[in-house]
């Protein structure tokens, strides 16, 4: 009789034993889920901004293009040694300050090229662009040469490229609207990055009876059935949006409150304030991890 009693707890122990490496197993793969999502949220976001930025630098090589053309156009009609000395000095100005706007744009390049190179997100696509992008300035600087060429074939003085940026400023509009829309650019890129850092940490919740959650679809139950959730059609626009970083509470306004949606336990606690059940998050990077959505039935 005693070796039986201690087989039995032998077996009790080694059962015990068993569910605790399982459930450990468990949470190491929940952990390790989790530090991919926010790593790969954080490689979506570096990806996304670099593609914003060649945009933007792809607009402004763009239009230095069309500026080149346009004078292009014009010495192309008129006789540099016949014009005036105001004319040939205009046409000078605005050749210069497009040296400097072109230079410009490629040490931006050169500066993003490298930032992309250290960032580990330079796939192949983002080189090609940044391919297509260098030899556009290098025949935007070639025009420039050949430009350069007439006008000191016509004997007009061409300055150094380090003629100081406050002088083009002040000669040349231009410049000054091209540094405004860079400004802007700057502006939007920032603007940018704060949102797809909202859209991240977005969350929602909804709190309803067990009737109101079934008319919208949120939860399906039947007789000895599993209730689901969030499995069919569900209507999105009956759901609170939030934000996680600031959504630590929320009050249910009713004595009986049940968690639906999917959420780890030891991340939240339902607590009883007053006489009404009142949620709190206490780990909000633990409880949002499987899934952004909150379903609370209640009553």
């Amino acid at each position: 009789m005693k070796k039986i009693v201690l087989m039995s707890l032998a077996f009790i122990a080694f059962s015990s034993l068993s569910v605790s490496c399982n459930k450990g197993a468990e949470d190491k793969k929940v952990n390790t889920d989790s530090l991919e999502n926010v790593e790969l949220k954080g490689e979506l976001a570096s990806v996304t901004a670099a593609k914003d930025s060649l945009n933007l630098l792809m607009n402004d090589i763009a239009d230095g293009m069309n500026q080149i053309i346009d004078i292009q156009d014009v010495m192309s009609v008129s006789n540099l040694n016949s014009e005036t000395a105001d004319k040939k000095n205009a046409l000078r100005d605005q050749v210069v300050a497009i040296q400097m706007l072109v230079k410009d744009r490629q040490q931006r390049l050169e500066a993003l090229e490298k930032k992309l190179q250290a960032s580990g997100v330079y796939n192949d696509d983002l080189k090609k662009q940044v391919s297509t992008l260098k030899k556009q300035i290098d025949n935007q600087v070639k025009i420039i040469n050949q430009l350069t060429a007439e006008l000191q074939a016509a004997n007009v003085k061409i300055g150094k490229l380090n003629v100081r940026v406050d002088s083009l400023r002040t000669e040349n509009t231009q410049v000054k609207n091209d540094l405004s829309v860079e400004k802007q650019n700057v502006a939007a890129e920032k603007e940018r990055n704060t949102n797809l850092t909202n859209t991240m940490n977005e969350c929602f919740y909804v709190i309803g009876s067990k009737k109101e959650l079934k008319e919208q679809k949120i939860i399906e139950t039947g007789f000895l059935r599993k209730t689901k959730v969030m499995e069919g059609d569900y209507t999105k626009s009956y759901f609170t949006k939030a934000d996680k970083r600031t959504l630590t509470q929320i009050n249910l306004h009713n004595k009986k409150a049940q968690v639906m949606s999917k959420h780890p336990a030891g991340s939240y606690v339902i607590e009883e304030v007053g006489g009404q059940k009142v949620l709190r998050i206490t780990n909000p990077a633990r409880f949002w991890e499987l899934s952004n959505y909150l379903v609370i039935k209640v009553g």
